[in-house]
């Protein structure tokens, strides 16, 4: 019977490889993350590992570096313009994913999972994806993993909108504005920018039930349905939709004495970087080495093999 990668790692941590401690690590002078847009989990969530790092790393100025989110964030790795990178998992499959080649991206672990919010005024006639067709809606900015995701779902379901790309919360402004008929914002919940403007303008979330099923059969492996819970967001109820896990990833270069005391800062300050949170009060060693795809660091595996629960 094949053995997965999963159990091969597990089965392995009893061999306790010793952990190095943050003073032994070679500290770099910089440490550049790429995080997310305004309005979005990523760039919160970014900001306070970053922070985390820097506590950890006192020798290296970390930065967190704003960005479009997921798919920037791989193609900034790919040319190695920062040294790790938020991404959920779907935009990763045409880098070079690699835990070997200096030149790939390999993961850190997964953190927790991003929803499909796709969000309408409250009055709006539109009660499914194809009564979008034509209207102006926002992707998210350019190269996120909103933009991806909701290209390649209405892509999928032959509904032609009117794109446009924005942070989400100069789409959320927008759309309590009348300039746009639906925002899509693939992120942790709640998301920023969807709460910020609930207590003014009512709003609501599309069901999603049969496009989350289209995109699991046809895409295996990213897409998994789920419902947002009714506790998210005052008002709004439950709303069915897919997720999507969210990794930290790298660059192979880095050492992997570095890359530990990255995973290291990830899951055992979790509850201090998901401080405002709750989907990423999710980031756990149980479900940190399920990155699909995406081949560990030499870093991380070492951490997690150290380090069983």
């Amino acid at each position: 019977m094949p053995v997965s990668r999963r159990s091969v790692l597990l089965a392995a941590l009893a061999a306790g490889v010793p952990a190095c401690t943050a003073a032994e690590v070679p500290a770099p002078e910089e440490l550049v993350l790429a995080t997310g847009p305004d309005g979005a989990v990523f760039q919160e969530v970014g900001g306070a590992l970053a922070e985390a790092l820097a506590d950890r790393l006192p020798a290296t100025r970390v930065v967190a570096r704003p960005t479009g989110a997921s798919v920037e964030n791989v193609r900034l790795l790919a040319e190695g313009q920062v040294h790790l990178g938020l991404s959920s998992l779907d935009p990763v499959d045409g880098a070079l994913l690699s835990a070997d080649d200096p030149n790939g991206i390999s993961a850190v672990g997964r953190l927790y999972d991003s929803f499909m919010q796709v969000v309408v005024p409250a009055s709006a006639p539109v009660r499914r994806l194809a009564d979008l067709a034509g209207r102006p809606v926002s992707f998210g900015p350019v190269e996120s993993g909103s933009e991806f995701t909701a290209t390649r779902l209405l892509d999928l379901l032959d509904v032609p909108v009117d794109a446009r790309n924005m942070a989400h919360d100069e789409a959320a402004h927008r759309l309590a504005g009348g300039e746009l008929d639906a925002l899509f914002a693939l992120t942790g919940i709640p998301t920023p920018a969807v709460s910020g403007i609930l207590g003014t303008f009512p709003l609501r979330l599309l069901d999603l039930p049969e496009e989350a099923e289209l995109l699991a059969d046809t895409y295996r492996g990213p897409y998994v349905p789920a419902t947002i819970p009714a506790t998210t967001y005052a008002g709004l109820g439950p709303c069915r939709t897919f997720a999507v896990p969210n990794l930290l990833l790298a660059r192979t270069s880095l050492s992997a004495d570095l890359v530990e005391v990255v995973t290291r800062t990830v899951f055992t300050e979790s509850a201090r970087i998901a401080a405002d949170h709750p989907e990423a009060s999710r980031i756990n060693v149980r479900t940190g080495i399920a990155t699909g795809q995406v081949p560990l660091h030499r870093g991380a595996e070492r951490w997690f093999r150290a380090n069983k629960r």
